[in-house]
């Protein structure tokens, strides 16, 4: 069971994912609600100005593109989505950073798909991107690339969307909000007597038995959608919170730790799950082998691989792929995702960052493997 403690210890996470839905930005599609993203972006900003670290995941450019071309239902044809996905996302956009601006605040757009997350030097492009923004103090607002993306329209919903984004930042705090109060024990349009879950666990199977119900006509994802997001989330060690997104400062009371909506933790530590997804899910591809101050480096002060602490490269790798880093007496001391293939890794290993940038001009990475992407063994 959840205690109040965790409340508040979740509300003061550093970083956070939010998403909210079509119904919720569209007013059950009767048009941008500028009204409500105001407030939301009010709140987020009140929460980026003292410190968090923020990512908004919108859905609504075919909700909004439905509106701008006053069709009444969601389309299936492919091309029609794809119409109204780019006709939407110029509102949609537009709507954020005038929203965002009003409060001082930098946004950035990113269009992803699920592919984007599933490569590996893909994935890893995308991390290091929102890691930057995050460290220049802009808050991403991310959306699905729907005029491209043939899967994700039709099968696809932002909801697993933002749990990739977690997944990518390692956020603490994966935010749904919903046209629901959160989870009920059964569906809560057709049952008056249905009670609210205040607490669970991401993956649960009798969680999963309690969600019904489907999309609406403005969405493409229900509440069963919604716990497999979590349970997505959970992978990275992110805790999701699914709340009503017009509860009155829904997001200020988030952050001071009320108990609102449903909250699913997952199973392990971030650290736990981080490292089991490179233990398990991924085949080591080379070695790298490291004097003794890359090994205090990475032991004892947590910092990342630089390629002047490497002595040795073994192994046919690609950027994004994972190596083993071997302390000089051949032991396993870490590993991760690389940033460099084999022949780019061959001529960096052993040289300072300022010695590498004065032979190749420019230094797209200075690490050969960043911490983030890194855990000891």
């Amino acid at each position: 069971m959840f205690s109040q403690k965790t409340r508040e210890q979740l509300g003061a996470a550093q970083r956070w994912v939010v998403k909210i839905g079509s119904a919720m930005i569209t007013n059950d599609g009767q048009g941008l609600d500028n009204f409500s993203i105001d407030a939301w972006v009010a709140q987020m900003a009140e929460l980026h100005h003292a410190g968090r670290e923020l990512l908004l995941v919108t859905s609504g450019a075919v909700a909004e593109g439905m509106r701008r071309l006053d069709w009444r239902q969601r389309p299936t044809a492919l091309s029609d989505l794809q119409a109204a996905a780019a006709v939407g996302q110029m509102g949609l956009v537009q709507a954020w950073e005038s929203a965002f601006n009003h409060h001082g605040i930098q946004t950035a757009q990113i269009l992803l798909t699920h592919e984007d997350a599933a490569d590996r030097q893909r994935y890893l492009n995308v991390r290091t991107t929102l890691r930057t923004l995050l460290r220049l103090r802009v808050i991403p607002v991310i959306n699905e690339n729907d005029t491209v993306a043939f899967e994700e329209i039709r099968f696809g919903d932002n909801d697993t969307l933002g749990a990739l984004v977690a997944n990518l930042v390692e956020a603490d705090l994966y935010v749904i909000l919903t046209d629901q109060q959160g989870l009920y024990d059964k569906n809560p349009r057709q049952f008056a007597e249905a009670q609210l879950i205040r607490e669970g666990r991401a993956g649960d199977a009798t969680l999963e038995r309690m969600a019904g119900g489907s999309a609406g006509n403005l969405g493409s994802g229900g509440m069963m959608t919604k716990l497999h997001a979590a349970t997505k989330a959970a992978r990275s060690g992110a805790f999701t919170l699914l709340a009503w997104g017009r509860e009155p400062e829904v997001l200020r009371r988030v952050a001071a730790g009320a108990e609102l909506g449903t909250l699913l933790r997952p199973s392990q530590s971030a650290l736990a799950a981080r490292k089991q997804w490179l233990a398990v899910q991924l085949q080591v591809r080379g070695r790298l082998h490291l004097d003794a101050g890359a090994v205090r480096a990475l032991r004892t002060d947590g910092k990342s691989l630089l390629p002047v602490g490497v002595t040795a490269v073994e192994g046919k790798f690609s950027r994004g792929d994972l190596v083993a880093c071997l302390e000089p007496g051949g032991v396993e001391v870490a590993r991760g995702l690389v940033n460099y293939d084999t022949e780019q890794a061959l001529t960096l290993i052993g040289k300072t960052t300022r010695r590498i940038e004065a032979l190749q001009g420019h230094l797209d990475d200075p690490e050969l493997i960043h911490r983030d992407n890194l855990v000891l063994v």
